[in-house]
Parts: structure tokens; sequence; C-alpha cells
């Protein structure tokens, strides 16, 4: 009997998010869990996969992403190992707001968030290895300061915001796969695709693709053999591209850095 592949989805009350779950859990060897915050939502997530893939092995589990102590202690009490991360939460309030912690929402959130989530259920998925991590990031990145991450100086943009934090998941994905190439876990970003959808909307943007569309990506790197093959990379349709911020160690390590001070 093959044994079961165990995935966390995070943001999968969201369009993407719920597409890439589904996508997992339309192979029943997969046991697809999402992370969330709102716990109607989730179920009803939970409801709509398992009628249209008929896998029974699919729940959620509660958590607040924003919240460091909240992810490690969902880590503390999981059971077993972990095979895939999908890191896919994200929001971009039009106003600046703090998490319960005092962090810039954007920041805790599409950021520390990731890292968190990865930090802490590394022991898992070195259980699981090989295993892979895949931060949904952006090609919509950049404006990333390191001086004022949390826009304490500058003038809040929700745009801005966004674009820094999808530039930070695409570093700090390097980061990451380079600690934890030697343990058999992959760490990849990628460029989801175009959906309409909340986030979007907030951003000011509709989207001209499918949720199934905008999941193609990730959900290709969470399954293809080329998601465990390659590591600190990014890709968009389906594709490698070269990720100009992967490239510059000494800022990637000094966000690094930064993001680990919070704790």
């Amino acid at each position: 009997m093959t044994e079961k592949t165990i995935s966390i989805v995070t943001g999968a009350t969201g369009a993407i998010g719920e597409a890439i779950a589904r996508g997992l859990a339309e192979d029943h060897n997969n046991e697809v869990v999402i992370a969330a915050r709102d716990e109607n939502k989730a179920q009803n997530v939970i409801n709509g996969i398992i009628q249209a893939t008929g896998n029974q092995n699919v729940r959620y589990l509660l958590v607040d992403l924003s919240r460091r102590a909240e992810i490690f202690a969902l880590a503390d009490q999981w059971q077993g190992p972990l095979h895939l991360l999908v890191n896919n939460a994200a929001v971009s309030p039009r106003m600046r707001q703090e998490s319960q912690d005092g962090i810039e929402i954007q920041f805790a959130v599409n950021v520390l968030g990731y890292v968190w989530m990865t930090d802490a259920f590394t022991p898992h998925l070195k259980a699981g290895a090989p295993a892979r991590v895949v931060n949904v990031a952006s090609y919509w990145a950049g404006d990333l300061d390191l001086d004022d991450l949390e826009f304490k100086r500058r003038p809040y943009r929700n745009g801005t915001a966004y674009r820094q934090s999808k530039q930070a998941n695409r570093m700090l994905t390097v980061a990451f796969a380079e600690r934890l190439n030697d343990f058999g876990i992959s760490v990849n970003s990628c460029h989801p695709g175009d959906v309409s959808s909340k986030l979007s909307n907030d951003l000011g943007f509709g989207g001209i693709e499918s949720p199934e569309q905008g999941a193609a990506t990730p959900l290709w790197l969470a399954t293809n053999p080329v998601g465990h093959e390659k590591t600190g990379r990014y890709f968009s349709d389906l594709r490698e591209e070269r990720c100009r911020f992967g490239e510059n160690h000494q800022a990637i390590e000094k966000l690094y850095q930064i993001c680990a001070q919070y704790s």
C-alpha cells in the first residue's frame, strides 16, 4: 500500500489556495490539510473539496498566520511527517493595519507567516523527506526597504506593501533553500496567475484567469518531479525564470536575520 502524501496549504479559503488544495485532493493518495483562520469558511471549503474530488482525507486546522505563537503551537500539536507545505496566504488591506502582536499586517501574514510556517514545520518536513515547500509569490514584486519593512516611516500604500512582501517571499525562498537542502527539503517560489479574488480586488485589480489556471504553477511545483529536482528557484507559467531578487545574497541574508528577530 502506498503511503499517503500529507500536505498543508495556507490561504485555502481564497480563490487560488482553494484551487491548489482541490488539485492536490484530486489524487486520493494525498491527505490535504488547510490552515485557516475563519472556521466557517474553512468548513465550506473542505465540504466543497470533498464533494468535488471524493477524497475524504481533507481537513482544516485553525491558526492566525499573523501570530508566531499560534503557528508554533500548531506545529507542536502536529503528529507525524509532512511532505508538502504550500505557503499561499496573503492579505493587502487598503489602510495600514497591525496584527494583534503589533506588526504591520502584510509583513506579518505575507512574509513572517511564510517564515514561521517553514521554521515551525521543518522538523515534520525533515521526517517526511524528500519534502518540499512551495512559496506562492508574484511577478509583481519590488519596493523592499530593509530599513522600513513595516511602513513606520514610509507612507503606507497597499500595493507597495504587497510588492515588498512578494519580493521578500522570493528572497527568503533562497535563504531557506540553502538551509534545508541537506535535509532533502526543496524550497521554490512562483507566480501563480492573475485571478480575480479578494486580494486582487483590494489591490485594485480584477483578473483574467480562472482559479484553476492561477493554481497551475504552484500545483505543478507541488507535484511534478521538478519541484524536488530544483530548489531556491522562481517559476512562472510552468517554467523556471530568472529572479534578480534571488541573486543579492547580502540582502537576502540581512532580510532573513531581520525576520529571525521576530520571536
